[in-house]
């Protein structure tokens, strides 16, 4: 077995991108450690060996230990992890950016620092969520009341689709036991959604707390990325796991939701959105770089005072700078 003082680190173009990543796995009650470049769960069933560059989102479950080994294998490779707790609690650490590069952060810094292109976004975001809704001119207050109707007609519809009563959205903050069979579902979809867009947002070099739409969490633009999905994949997954019964709510949320998210081909999609929303065309396909990327593909340089990028690696201690 090597180690990883021994292992070179893996270029951008050996990773598997993140839009062709299984969306989430969850572990509980095991160890997870590391054989070469897979992961091993070992449990009372015995070792199962899991591909770790083809994993977007690790869900830790209770009663897991991990190695060290195991982290920095799930860092060099892009893996988001979360620790998630019995009822849905969670912490998340996000792994090194797949694209090496900070050509998508830039964009997204670009875009937020600015009041004007901040709103543009955001308005953006809901044209996205719903289609043919006509956001022109809309403040951020009027995009929040329009995302309010919007989603309880979300609730109203899918209760009727699957004959789940619905009252109300009503989350217990340290009581996930006290919300009933659908709200359960909703909480549980929530918190993969969040693991999911986390790991794409961490994979594409993007900052998890510029959010456009939501602000002043460490996870805001995790937060606005997840939602884009709601109503389309979160919520339908939700009520279909309250239809089947009011046991294991979360653990057929998560199956549904996993079935949904490959249907639907989302990491690809979220890569994609997420692209198109800050206007960003500055390297390969979804941050990996490629030898047909162009002179246009992310390069390491030197920017100077006038905005002018240099070559980097190079010493211009005797040469003008311009």
């Amino acid at each position: 077995m090597s180690t990883v003082s021994r292992r070179s680190i893996s270029s951008p173009r050996e990773l598997t991108r993140v839009g062709d990543r299984t969306s989430f796995l969850y572990l509980e009650r095991c160890t997870v450690h590391r054989d070469d470049n897979a992961l091993t769960s070992t449990d009372a069933d015995g070792v199962t060996h899991i591909p770790s560059a083809t994993i977007g989102t690790l869900l830790m479950g209770p009663g897991t230990r991990i190695t060290h080994q195991a982290m920095a294998l799930l860092g060099e490779s892009g893996a988001a992890v979360i620790w998630v707790g019995e009822h849905g609690v969670r912490f998340y650490a996000g792994g090194r950016a797949l694209t090496r590069s900070s050509g998508l952060l830039e964009a997204q810094a670009t875009a937020w620092a600015n009041r004007r292109t901040r709103v543009q976004v955001a308005r953006e975001m809901y044209r996205m969520r719903f289609p043919g809704e006509d956001t022109t001119g809309c403040s951020r207050d009027d995009l929040l009341r329009m995302e309010g109707r919007r989603v309880k007609e979300c609730y109203r519809r899918e209760s009727e689709r699957t004959g789940v009563r619905w009252v109300r959205r009503d989350y217990h903050h340290g009581d996930f036991a006290a919300g009933d069979a659908p709200n359960q579902g909703v909480t549980a979809a929530a918190q993969c959604m969040y693991g999911v867009a986390h790991a794409v947002v961490a994979a594409l070099g993007c900052s998890p707390g510029l959010g456009f739409v939501h602000s002043g969490h460490e996870r805001s633009f995790v937060l606005d990325i997840a939602d884009l999905y709601k109503t389309e994949i979160a919520i339908p997954a939700a009520f279909d796991a309250a239809a089947a019964g009011d046991e294991d709510v979360p653990t057929r949320t998560r199956r549904a939701l996993r079935d949904r998210i490959n249907k639907a081909g989302l990491l690809e999609r979220c890569a994609n959105d997420i692209r198109t929303l800050l206007r960003y065309e500055g390297s390969g396909k979804h941050g990996r770089s490629s030898p047909d990327d162009g002179p246009d593909s992310d390069q390491v340089g030197i920017q100077t005072d006038g905005g002018h990028l240099l070559a980097s690696g190079r010493n211009y201690g005797d040469e003008p700078i311009w």
